[in-house]
């Protein structure tokens, strides 16, 4: 039985010295989780306007099991761990699917 999407939302501050590398890591993970079969329906990171080294992640999955599926992943473990030490602040928020929609 398939939930409601969910949809999840990370900003991170990275640091400038290695703002080139995390980007090379993260395209990698994009290419990936779209490529995934498991209910991952997009993953998109944008630059913060006026903040050039804060990057928004905004992921959609089709089920909260498909977010926590994702998570346990081979490919976004490594991720997670080979970009651990570049993050220096992480600010996570839920998204209603239904309000984000009504937004756009």
């Amino acid at each position: 039985m398939r939930g409601k999407p969910v949809v999840r939302m990370a900003e991170l501050e990275i640091d400038p010295e290695r703002l080139e590398a995390y980007r090379v890591l993260l395209a990698e993970e994009i290419e990936t989780s779209v490529a995934l079969e498991d209910g991952v329906l997009a993953l998109n990171a944008v630059s913060v306007r006026d903040r050039p080294n804060s990057i928004r992640i905004l992921e959609v999955y089709a089920s909260r099991e498909a977010y926590e599926a994702h998570l346990q992943t081979p490919h976004f473990l490594k991720y997670k761990r080979e970009t651990a030490g570049m993050v220096t602040s992480l600010t996570l928020i839920d998204v209603d699917p239904i309000a984000m929609r009504s937004k756009a």
